[in-house]
């Protein structure tokens, strides 16, 4: 009876533990096979014959978001990648409002930093190309904390380039800035100029640029690395904006600053340096409209060819201060604003704006949106009507 007793534990252990291998092998299945737990992921998980499948990083971001709707116009499949910690997800709920269909847009929210996440998001998904955008963006804030903007810029960006070498993605647009030249001894800036960056934003991008080209020179990568000036406007039809979170409007751009003394979110502008060696005091940039930007990126993949390498200046070409910009602001929201003159922002630069012709003669792109009233004009209409960002909205008169 004993014996008996014992060999139907063992059997119902044996089948227990049967089962249980299973189990994990179904799970193990499950998990693998995204297509079985999500119908949408089939389509990011295979290439397509005529499907241009491209990975956006920080999507959800000014700029990023702004790609992202072109892209998906143009008929190509996107997948944004983004933290959130700047971005806004009501951008990707527009976007996703915009297009629903099955294969066309998917969000996923991850941080670029986990070597684990990023190596995940590029097994399970077939990409053709990467637009990278995401990283920490603002030259003051780079001076207060040099080391995250380091760690951000530069790491980042080598952990996508080592999924992109482990999973054969081959063509890298890699989102740059006019920051990587300093302050250079001649104007306008060519792709020549040398770089000698003066404040952590401008030298972890050039950092990044760096790793960059040094790494395409052992593969046939193919990469197109943009370096764009002062970004401004938003989408003319009012679907998009720039929305930073409250935190970082001390930080931020010019432009932001005025619709916010416009709405009354602060007392007035306060111009930071007025004694440069420019007519006017104060700083010279090269101001270009967030749409021109987009449609460069766009020219620079429909150009990308195995084992090439393209640096482009983006920009109009045209210098104008930071007065003529106050101006023009004033005029594009119909209200005057109150100025306040401070000293010099640590780590900016008296003069910056770009010669396109590089970019001109080899993409065929030029700048198309050069009226700076008109372009801030478009961006205070869906400021006036977005107070709260991508929140509840607010109209304001």
């Amino acid at each position: 009876m004993d014996y008996m007793d014992e060999k139907v534990k063992n059997d119902l252990s044996s089948r227990i533990l049967m089962a249980l291998v299973l189990m994990t092998f179904c799970i193990i299945l499950l998990r693998e096979s995204a297509g079985f737990m999500d119908p949408k992921a089939k389509y990011f998980s295979r290439h397509e014959l005529g499907v241009t499948h491209v990975l956006v990083t920080g999507g959800a971001g000014y700029i990023g978001s702004h790609a992202a709707l072109r892209l998906l116009k143009d008929g190509h499949r996107v997948t944004i990648v983004d933290n959130l910690s700047r971005g806004n997800m009501g951008a990707i709920k527009i976007l996703q409002d915009l297009f629903p269909e099955l294969g066309r847009l998917q969000f996923i929210h991850a941080d670029l930093g986990n070597a684990k996440a990023v190596n995940r998001i590029f097994r399970e998904n077939a990409f053709n190309a990467v637009m990278h955008f995401a990283a920490v963006a603002y030259v003051g804030e780079s001076t207060v904390e040099p080391l995250r903007y380091y760690h951000n810029i530069t790491s980042n960006t080598l952990l996508i380039l080592e999924a992109m070498a482990r999973h054969n993605v081959n063509t890298l647009i890699y989102s740059s800035t006019c920051a990587t030249y300093g302050e250079p001894e001649k104007m306008p800036i060519t792709e020549e100029t040398p770089q000698f960056p003066i404040n952590p934003y401008g030298k972890a991008k050039k950092m990044a640029e760096d790793i960059i080209i040094d790494f395409s020179k052992t593969t046939s990568m193919t990469v197109m690395i943009l370096r764009y000036f002062n970004v401004i406007g938003s989408d003319p039809e009012g679907r998009l904006g720039e929305a930073p979170r409250a935190e970082l409007h001390e930080h931020g751009w010019i432009s932001g600053a005025c619709f916010d003394a416009g709405r009354g979110i602060i007392p007035g502008l306060k111009i930071r340096g007025t004694d440069y060696k420019t007519p006017d005091g104060t700083c010279i940039r090269d101001y270009i409209d967030v749409s021109d930007l987009v449609d460069a990126h766009v020219k620079a993949l429909a150009h990308a060819q195995l084992g090439k390498l393209g640096i482009y200046n983006v920009g109009t070409g045209q210098g104008k201060s930071v007065k003529e910009f106050v101006e023009a602001c004033k005029r594009a929201i119909g209200k005057d604003i109150n100025v306040e003159y401070l000293s010099r922002r640590p780590g900016d630069y008296a003069e910056v704006y770009s010669y396109p012709s590089k970019i001109r003669r080899e993409l065929n792109w030029t700048a198309q949106h050069t009226n700076l009233q008109i372009s801030l004009q478009i961006a205070w209409r869906w400021q006036k009507s977005h107070v709260n960002g991508y929140g509840p909205p607010t109209i304001v008169s």
